[in-house]
Protein backbone atom coordinates (compact mmCIF):
# COMPACT_ATOMS: atom_id res chain seq x y z
CA UNK A 1 0.00 0.00 0.00
CA UNK A 2 1.20 3.52 -0.52
CA UNK A 3 0.88 6.18 0.88
CA UNK A 4 1.06 9.99 -0.38
CA UNK A 5 1.79 11.87 3.17
CA UNK A 6 0.85 15.66 3.17
CA UNK A 7 1.75 18.84 5.80
CA UNK A 8 -0.22 21.55 5.31
CA UNK A 9 1.49 24.76 7.08
CA UNK A 10 0.94 28.40 6.49
CA UNK A 11 3.61 29.30 4.44
CA UNK A 12 4.09 25.78 2.31
CA UNK A 13 2.83 22.61 2.00
CA UNK A 14 4.67 19.26 1.63
CA UNK A 15 4.35 15.78 0.17
CA UNK A 16 6.37 12.74 0.33
CA UNK A 17 4.95 9.18 -1.29
CA UNK A 18 6.13 5.81 -0.03
CA UNK A 19 9.28 5.31 -2.22
CA UNK A 20 10.46 8.64 -3.08
CA UNK A 21 13.30 10.21 -1.34
CA UNK A 22 12.42 14.00 -2.23
CA UNK A 23 9.61 15.74 -0.85
CA UNK A 24 7.71 18.54 -2.81
CA UNK A 25 6.58 21.56 -1.83
CA UNK A 26 4.06 24.40 -2.86
CA UNK A 27 3.28 27.65 -1.20
CA UNK A 28 -0.25 28.09 0.77
CA UNK A 29 -0.97 31.55 2.17
CA UNK A 30 -3.64 33.21 3.59
CA UNK A 31 -5.84 33.22 0.54
CA UNK A 32 -5.44 28.88 0.16
CA UNK A 33 -8.70 27.33 0.20
CA UNK A 34 -8.70 23.17 0.43
CA UNK A 35 -10.46 23.04 -3.08
CA UNK A 36 -6.70 25.03 -4.03
CA UNK A 37 -4.83 22.86 -1.55
CA UNK A 38 -6.28 19.29 -3.10
CA UNK A 39 -5.67 21.26 -7.13
CA UNK A 40 -1.99 22.02 -5.92
CA UNK A 41 -1.69 18.53 -4.47
CA UNK A 42 -3.04 16.71 -7.76
CA UNK A 43 -0.47 19.09 -9.82
CA UNK A 44 2.83 18.23 -7.91
CA UNK A 45 1.61 14.44 -8.11
CA UNK A 46 0.90 13.29 -11.14
CA UNK A 47 4.04 10.89 -11.56
CA UNK A 48 3.55 9.54 -7.91
CA UNK A 49 1.28 6.12 -7.44
CA UNK A 50 -0.75 6.15 -3.95
CA UNK A 51 -3.17 4.49 -2.82
CA UNK A 52 -4.47 6.02 0.25
CA UNK A 53 -3.84 9.45 2.26
CA UNK A 54 -2.01 11.00 4.85
CA UNK A 55 -3.04 14.79 6.69
CA UNK A 56 -1.18 16.97 8.83
CA UNK A 57 -4.32 19.93 9.52
CA UNK A 58 -3.10 23.14 11.19
CA UNK A 59 -6.34 23.23 13.47
CA UNK A 60 -7.98 20.40 15.70
CA UNK A 61 -8.92 17.44 14.38
CA UNK A 62 -11.38 15.05 15.24
CA UNK A 63 -12.44 11.63 13.33
CA UNK A 64 -10.13 12.90 10.12
CA UNK A 65 -11.87 16.05 9.51
CA UNK A 66 -11.15 19.27 10.68
CA UNK A 67 -13.13 20.86 13.82
CA UNK A 68 -11.67 24.38 13.17
CA UNK A 69 -10.46 26.60 11.01
CA UNK A 70 -7.20 27.07 10.14
CA UNK A 71 -5.47 30.54 11.32
CA UNK A 72 -3.10 31.53 8.62
CA UNK A 73 -5.06 30.12 5.65
CA UNK A 74 -8.44 30.98 3.98
CA UNK A 75 -11.57 29.59 5.63
CA UNK A 76 -14.00 26.54 3.97
CA UNK A 77 -11.86 23.49 5.96
CA UNK A 78 -14.65 22.71 8.18
CA UNK A 79 -17.01 20.15 6.33
CA UNK A 80 -14.94 20.03 3.74
CA UNK A 81 -15.19 16.07 2.12
CA UNK A 82 -11.12 15.52 2.00
CA UNK A 83 -11.99 11.53 1.11
CA UNK A 84 -14.03 12.66 -1.54
CA UNK A 85 -11.81 15.14 -3.51
CA UNK A 86 -8.83 12.98 -2.85
CA UNK A 87 -10.61 9.92 -4.49
CA UNK A 88 -8.85 7.50 -2.00
CA UNK A 89 -8.70 6.33 1.72
CA UNK A 90 -7.91 9.05 4.14
CA UNK A 91 -6.49 10.05 7.87
CA UNK A 92 -6.76 13.30 9.00
CA UNK A 93 -4.39 14.01 11.99
CA UNK A 94 -3.48 17.96 13.77
CA UNK A 95 -0.18 18.84 12.20
CA UNK A 96 1.78 19.07 15.31
CA UNK A 97 1.08 15.36 16.30
CA UNK A 98 2.06 14.45 12.72
CA UNK A 99 5.34 15.39 13.55
CA UNK A 100 5.36 13.97 16.79
CA UNK A 101 4.66 10.74 15.66
CA UNK A 102 7.40 11.25 13.12
CA UNK A 103 9.81 12.08 15.58
CA UNK A 104 8.94 9.46 18.30
CA UNK A 105 11.16 7.10 19.74
CA UNK A 106 10.68 5.93 22.91
CA UNK A 107 8.65 6.34 26.56
CA UNK A 108 6.59 9.49 27.30
CA UNK A 109 7.65 12.27 24.61
CA UNK A 110 6.30 16.10 24.18
CA UNK A 111 6.48 17.79 20.72
CA UNK A 112 6.34 21.35 20.69
CA UNK A 113 6.21 23.25 17.13
CA UNK A 114 7.75 26.80 17.63
CA UNK A 115 6.59 28.30 14.31
CA UNK A 116 3.96 31.05 13.59
CA UNK A 117 1.89 29.30 16.69
CA UNK A 118 2.79 26.83 19.08
CA UNK A 119 2.08 23.29 18.68
CA UNK A 120 1.79 20.38 20.77
CA UNK A 121 1.32 16.78 21.05
CA UNK A 122 2.42 13.86 23.12
CA UNK A 123 3.20 10.31 21.77
CA UNK A 124 2.98 7.62 24.95
CA UNK A 125 3.86 4.30 24.45
CA UNK A 126 3.72 5.18 20.73
CA UNK A 127 -0.17 6.45 20.99
CA UNK A 128 -0.27 10.07 19.66
CA UNK A 129 -1.88 12.69 21.83
CA UNK A 130 -3.05 15.96 20.00
CA UNK A 131 -2.75 19.02 22.82
CA UNK A 132 -3.33 22.77 22.57
CA UNK A 133 -1.44 23.75 25.15
CA UNK A 134 -0.88 27.27 23.15
CA UNK A 135 -4.47 28.27 23.91
CA UNK A 136 -3.83 27.77 27.85
CA UNK A 137 -3.93 31.33 29.25
CA UNK A 138 -0.80 32.81 31.62
CA UNK A 139 -2.65 35.84 33.20
CA UNK A 140 -3.80 37.75 29.92
CA UNK A 141 -1.70 35.86 27.76
CA UNK A 142 -1.50 32.47 26.26
CA UNK A 143 1.73 30.41 26.14
CA UNK A 144 1.22 30.95 22.15
CA UNK A 145 1.81 34.41 22.40
CA UNK A 146 5.15 33.94 24.39
CA UNK A 147 6.33 31.29 22.48
CA UNK A 148 4.98 31.69 19.00
CA UNK A 149 5.55 34.44 16.00
CA UNK A 150 4.04 37.44 17.97
CA UNK A 151 6.22 36.56 21.24
CA UNK A 152 9.31 36.41 19.44
CA UNK A 153 8.95 39.85 17.54
CA UNK A 154 6.94 41.09 20.79
CA UNK A 155 10.19 40.10 22.71
CA UNK A 156 13.29 39.74 20.79
CA UNK A 157 15.29 36.56 20.31
CA UNK A 158 16.94 36.40 23.67
CA UNK A 159 14.25 37.11 26.12
CA UNK A 160 12.02 34.62 24.11
CA UNK A 161 14.17 31.61 24.49
CA UNK A 162 14.45 32.57 28.08
CA UNK A 163 11.01 32.28 27.55
CA UNK A 164 11.18 29.17 25.79
CA UNK A 165 13.18 27.82 28.46
CA UNK A 166 11.16 28.13 31.14
CA UNK A 167 7.96 27.13 29.53
CA UNK A 168 9.42 23.89 28.72
CA UNK A 169 10.64 23.07 32.68
CA UNK A 170 7.14 23.79 33.77
CA UNK A 171 6.01 21.25 31.25
CA UNK A 172 8.43 18.66 31.94
CA UNK A 173 8.34 18.76 35.45
CA UNK A 174 4.36 18.55 35.37
CA UNK A 175 4.34 16.14 32.64
CA UNK A 176 6.79 13.35 33.69
CA UNK A 177 8.45 13.45 30.31
CA UNK A 178 11.58 11.09 28.92
CA UNK A 179 11.76 13.17 25.95
CA UNK A 180 11.05 16.79 24.47
CA UNK A 181 11.25 17.29 20.89
CA UNK A 182 11.47 21.03 19.75
CA UNK A 183 10.13 21.75 16.12
CA UNK A 184 9.06 24.28 13.73
CA UNK A 185 10.93 26.82 11.62
CA UNK A 186 11.78 29.26 15.20
CA UNK A 187 13.26 26.06 17.20
CA UNK A 188 16.40 26.91 14.93
CA UNK A 189 17.01 30.03 16.42
CA UNK A 190 17.43 28.48 20.27
CA UNK A 191 21.04 29.46 20.49
CA UNK A 192 20.82 26.41 23.36
CA UNK A 193 18.43 23.42 23.62
CA UNK A 194 16.47 23.67 26.89
CA UNK A 195 17.78 20.67 29.44
CA UNK A 196 16.19 17.25 28.03
CA UNK A 197 15.40 18.26 24.77
CA UNK A 198 16.30 17.27 20.90
CA UNK A 199 15.88 19.33 17.84
CA UNK A 200 13.13 18.33 15.65
CA UNK A 201 13.08 18.13 11.72
CA UNK A 202 10.01 19.13 9.68
CA UNK A 203 10.77 16.77 7.39
CA UNK A 204 9.60 14.01 10.65
CA UNK A 205 5.95 15.29 9.88
CA UNK A 206 5.80 13.24 6.64
CA UNK A 207 6.78 10.31 8.44
CA UNK A 208 4.44 10.61 10.82
CA UNK A 209 2.07 10.51 8.07
CA UNK A 210 3.24 7.23 6.60
CA UNK A 211 2.92 5.67 10.37
CA UNK A 212 -0.78 6.69 10.89
CA UNK A 213 -1.03 4.03 7.84
CA UNK A 214 1.43 1.24 9.61
CA UNK A 215 -1.45 -1.11 11.09
CA UNK A 216 -2.93 -1.30 8.08
CA UNK A 217 -0.27 -2.47 6.47
CA UNK A 218 0.28 -5.76 8.89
Amino acid sequence: MNVLSIDIGGTGVKLLATGETESRRFESGPTMTPEMMVSGVEKLTTDWKYDVVAIGYPGTVQVNRPMTEPHNLAPGWVGFDFETAFGCPLKMINDAAMQALGSYRDGTMLFLGLGTGLGSAMVVDGTVIPLELAHLSIGKKTFEDDLGLRGLERLGRKKWEKRVHAVVKRFASALLLDDIVLGGGNAKKLKKLPDGCRLGDNANALLGGFQLWEKEKK
